[in-house]
């Protein structure tokens, strides 16, 4: 089931809306109407705390050395795009 709440609403029923996405319903934050965030589950096949940073880890590993996640070279001096 598709669900839609209020900001104001999400931060109130918070635990609830856990439960929801726990047994499968979707769950999107709105803002003056519109859906603006969506809570997501863990996928299942998840079931340790440091699973996904071991994913990440080797997904990571097929990133060319000295690649960062910075992107300098498309702002000027004041931080404002080129």
């Amino acid at each position: 089931m598709r669900i839609l709440v209020d900001v104001d609403e999400a931060g109130e029923r918070f635990e609830e809306l856990i439960e929801l996405v726990v047994r499968g319903d979707e769950v999107f934050i709105c803002r003056a109407g519109k859906p603006v965030a969506e809570i997501t589950g863990i996928p299942k096949g998840i079931s340790k705390p440091g699973e996904p940073k071991a994913l990440m880890d080797e997904r990571r590993a097929s990133v060319p050395p000295g690649t960062t996640s910075h992107h300098d070279d498309f702002y000027d001096e004041h931080g404002l795009p080129k």
